[in-house]
């Protein structure tokens, strides 16, 4: 089952770019404005017990976007598509565990929560090392961000496509809990979806909160 989730999720998040409908606002319906960054309306929630995505961390979601539960640890069938599922759930010292889909909200990408195992690593190493791990990642910019009730590292960096010969941003953000560190990552099919989602990336980084005790 849990194969099968990635595999529709690695699969769907290739295919959406030729079917989904495109917003043609840069903000989420119904954001407002805080400070210089805007901040899409609430959903609902993710990471607490009971929620979609049981997390180290919680936060708010952006109305209509639907989040799901990874098993990034369950093992396949073998095989190539194994394989592949394998490199898609992992990157760095992280591991996918949520998927919160942008689709129902007319916009295509996801946010992704990766996490970890509990070590001494901070927050700037964790981050580090999961762009590291990013295929033709470049022009990776860090700083330290107040994210809810946690201070955290983010950062913007970009990805090119040998394939499609373009390039796109991306950004993510890290925090250590007791648990292990976590990961908010947002990417998007190009930069213009990027830029179009990043309410609901604001809405999330404002609203985190650790779920450990």
């Amino acid at each position: 089952m849990a194969t099968a989730a990635l595999a529709t999720g690695l699969v769907t998040g290739l295919a959406t770019g030729c079917t989904a409908e495109r917003e043609g606002s840069g903000a989420a319906s119904g954001t407002s404005a805080k400070g210089s960054a805007k901040v899409a309306k609430r959903g609902g929630s993710v990471g607490a017990a009971g929620s979609a995505c049981e997390l180290p961390v919680a936060f708010d979601t952006a109305e209509f976007w639907k989040a799901k539960a990874v098993d990034g640890d369950a093992s396949g069938d073998g095989g190539d598509l194994a394989e592949l599922l394998d490199a898609f759930a992992h990157q760095g010292p992280v591991t996918l565990a949520c998927e919160i889909d942008a689709k129902p909200a007319g916009k295509i990408g996801f946010l992704r929560v990766w996490t970890g195992a509990p070590g001494k690593a901070d927050a700037r190493k964790v981050l580090t090392e999961f762009v590291a791990a990013e295929p033709a990642a470049s022009g990776a910019v860090y700083r330290e961000v107040k994210a809810g009730d946690v201070t955290g590292v983010e950062v913007v960096y970009t990805t090119t496509s040998k394939l499609l010969d373009e390039s796109k941003q991306e950004r993510a953000f890290a925090v250590t809990t007791s648990e292990g560190p976590v990961v908010l990552h947002l990417g998007g099919l190009d930069t213009g979806e990027h830029d179009a989602m990043l309410p609901a990336y604001e809405l999330a980084k404002s609203t985190l909160h650790t779920t450990a005790a």
